[in-house]
């Protein structure tokens, strides 16, 4: 039924929501994701409804690039955005990775604070003029949809910044996003920077203005709504807030909080708030960023009550305590919704209301796991399909795999692990340890197997629903030639799950050493390339 605020609703008041779990996200020390699984989150976050997905920084690395492309050319609503710095290969891998989409865009940057300016790209304004210049004018050569950035605008020289400003969108520039890039400004300084940014270029009224807020002050969301309230039209932000260092606007909260305040402050999104949840859960399993327990909106105690009075007043009336119902953003999957007796048929249309297009081989070992989990459990609800589903879309064709292992423990003598791994060429190779636990014991024997010293840095169970038989859920960070990378897996039995998150994290791990020397040469390539002035 169209509600009173529904039909008082304007087009001018419309939010965007642009996604950058997929590049700013994806670059939160230990993420390490793969093409499938980039366009996994991608599809979900289309059927999320988000407006913009900024889906990588495609001249960073051959991986980053595919990953940009595929999406590009299998997700469909969403415009696809890459990202690029000013200099014209950026650019150009920008637009490569992007253009096969309905909906490309170019979205180029480059700083505009005096320290990053003098600092880190050690030039000047009339430079940092010209090369915002020059790059939007190239991105629009190739689409009319072109974003814009002064990094670090916050903490930049603001008349200066509008002089920027007034050059992209000369050059053809049709969002400018203002960002806050070490997370340092408050909400009243960051409304009034865009109160005295719209003075100084009018012009600033024909385009979208965005902000793009870090949480290094815990003021990400806020400083966000403070932009909204100045007259922004665009909100960059990421699923479960990840990002770099303490992260990016949480694209659930700053959702939620425009859609339960809509009759105060009379802006909202296109977003469908009931694939919220489930997002959230993707993003945490597949990145291994597990979401805490009080996290607003999608935390799991975010609608549990503790206090006795909370408890009677929620018993009597839910609005008592709570201002949005759980169901709003999609937290009811916990029903029954299949048992052991369910055929195919019956799991595909399960699974594809859950917006998994699955068949042929892949419904077939969907359809192994799903009964080899019905032979444990009473029944199957939608969070464990969901589950399942994602532990095996996890697994890369050119990855390590689990072939057997056999973990011996008592009081009475350290564990000892045996395992039998496949080896990402196919060979299957054996090691065996002891350990100060089964668990330690069973990584050190997987290190001796692959004959990869990896280090452990974090371990985490999780129950994916409740009762004695649920699915357990493992993710693993571990460190490998100075790097970070995590994987997850999901079983019944914790070591088995323990081992394929093992596995996948090696795997993630050895895939992200072999990009960064493959970047570094390219660099060394393009340094060598330039010639000294």
């Amino acid at each position: 039924m169209e509600t009173e605020v529904t039909k008082a609703r304007r087009e001018e008041d419309r939010v965007r929501i642009f996604d950058t779990t997929l590049r700013d996200g994806e670059q939160s020390p230990g993420i390490s994701l793969n093409v499938q699984e980039k366009l996994e989150i991608a599809q979900q976050l289309a059927r999320l409804g988000v407006d913009i997905i900024e889906a990588g920084f495609p001249i960073t690395s051959p991986g980053d690039f595919e990953a940009v492309q595929a999406i590009a050319r299998q997700v469909e609503g969403p415009v696809i955005c890459g990202l690029a710095r000013t200099a014209k290969q950026d650019v150009e891998a920008a637009w490569n990775a992007v253009k096969d989409s309905p909906r490309p865009r170019i979205h180029t940057f480059i700083a505009t604070s005096d320290i990053h300016i003098e600092r880190k790209l050690q030039t000047t304004r009339e430079d940092v003029k010209g090369q915002a210049r020059a790059a939007v004018a190239h991105a629009r050569e190739h689409t009319e949809d072109v974003e814009f950035s002064p990094e670090d605008g916050s903490r930049s020289d603001v008349e200066f910044m509008a002089e920027v400003i007034q050059i992209a969108i000369d050059e053809g520039a049709t969002t400018i996003n203002v960002p806050d890039t070490v997370g340092y400004t408050m909400p009243d300084e960051y409304g009034s920077m865009f109160e005295e940014l719209y003075r100084l270029v009018p012009d600033l009224r024909k385009v979208v203005v965005s902000v793009h807020c870090h949480n290094d002050l815990g003021l990400a969301v806020a400083n966000s709504f403070a932009g909204l309230q100045a007259g922004c039209r665009q909100v960059e932000c990421a699923i479960n807030g990840i990002g770099e260092r303490a992260g990016n606007a949480s694209l659930e909260e700053i959702v939620m909080l425009l859609h339960t305040r809509e009759s105060s402050v009379g802006l909202w999104t296109g977003i469908s708030t009931r694939e919220i949840a489930r997002t959230s859960r993707l993003v945490s399993r597949l990145t291994g960023y597990n979401v805490q327990p009080n996290k607003a909106i999608v935390g799991r105690n975010a609608f549990a009550h503790e206090a006795g009075i909370h408890q009677d007043g929620v018993l009597k009336e839910r609005t008592t305590y709570e201002i949005m119902d759980a169901t709003t953003i999609g937290l009811e999957t916990n029903a029954i919704v299949l048992g052991k007796h369910s055929g195919r048929h019956a799991l595909r249309k399960e699974l594809e209301q859950l917006g998994f297009q699955v068949d042929g081989a892949a419904l077939n070992t969907a359809f192994q796991r799903f009964k080899e989990l019905a032979d444990k459990k009473k029944a199957i609800t939608a969070l464990d399909l969901e589950a399942i589903v994602s532990d095996e879309m996890r697994e890369a064709p050119e990855s390590f795999g689990m072939e057997s292992f056999q973990v011996e423990a008592s009081s009475s003598r350290a564990p000892l692990a045996q395992v039998s791994v496949r080896m990402p060429g196919g060979e299957a190779v054996s090691g065996s340890f002891t350990g100060d636990g089964p668990v330690d014991a069973f990584f050190s024997a997987i290190n001796a197997a692959t004959g990869y010293e990896a280090r452990l840095k974090e371990y985490h169970v999780s129950a994916v629903t409740g009762g004695r038989d649920a699915l357990g859920e493992v993710t693993v960070l571990l460190e490998l030639n100075g790097l970070l990378a995590s994987g997850q897996g999901v079983s019944t039995d914790i070591l088995e799950a323990s081992g394929r998150a093992y596995l996948r994290a090696l795997s993630n791990a050895l895939r992200d050493s072999a990009a960064a020397e493959a970047e570094h040469h390219l660099r060394a390539a393009e340094a060598a390339e330039t010639p000294t002035p």
